[in-house]
């Protein structure tokens, strides 16, 4: 009985290991991790799913219009500001000229219609106007093509429907002031973004250009005066 005991502890530990190797792709666009997996053959079922799956995650950013490399964190507060804007204001139209009638104040002094007015006509009109020129250049989506270098920016209209700019990398200027709602130019056209939110730091420093070689030579330092 030991003898036997003995001989299949020999078997088994003569036994050859099957070498396995496996390259998986992560979830990054830019870096391919190798890994290589040296064991029994029955551990490559569990390790090519996790591959699979990684793999999944890396192509969902894929768009018709190129790669998602920003996606910001108020579209739906900037949304729904500003449907509450509107939504006062057509109040506004509705219920105001019919207090002023029921009440008289529409056939007071000429200084009380007056002030009426402009209280009316900030809430209806001047608020919608403001909102949309604070939020009409903030990101709400912000897609890459690589192939050509090309941007293009989701933003909201003054309808609240998805609008549409694309760009060049070439386009972009960086303001020579920091302004509050705009962290960039491209073209004539001021768009906002947050840095923290870029999927990955070097797109961030791609789309305005921190990546270029540059130096201190006279033509150099012209242009950034330029800008």
């Amino acid at each position: 009985m030991l003898v036997r005991l003995v001989q299949c502890a020999f078997q088994s530990l003569s036994r050859p290991t099957v070498p396995v190797s496996l390259s998986c792709l992560t979830s990054g666009r830019h870096n391919v991790r190798l890994r290589t997996i040296r064991g029994p053959a029955r551990i490559l079922s569990k390790v090519r799913s996790s591959c699979q799956s990684s793999r999944c995650v890396s192509t969902t950013g894929h768009t018709e219009d190129g790669i998602l490399v920003y996606s910001g964190s108020l579209g739906t507060a900037v949304r729904g500001v500003k449907i509450f804007s509107y939504c006062t204001s057509g109040a506004s139209l509705i219920l105001i000229p019919q207090i002023l009638l029921k009440t008289g104040l529409g056939v007071s002094s000429i200084a009380l219609q007056v002030a009426l007015g402009s209280i009316v006509g900030f809430f209806t009109f001047l608020t919608p106007i403001l909102l949309h020129l604070i939020t009409k250049g903030y990101i709400i989506r912000l897609y890459h093509y690589p192939d050509r270098d090309t941007y293009t920016a989701i933003t909201y209209s003054v309808f609240l429907t998805e609008k549409r700019c694309v760009f060049h990398q070439s386009q972009v200027r960086i303001p020579a002031v920091s302004k509050m709602f705009t962290t960039f130019y491209a073209g004539h056209v001021g768009f906002l973004v947050n840095p923290d939110l870029f999927s990955f730091p070097h797109d961030y420093n791609h789309l305005m250009g921190y990546d270029k070689p540059f130096n201190f030579m006279k033509d150099d330092m012209d242009k950034l005066q330029k800008t």
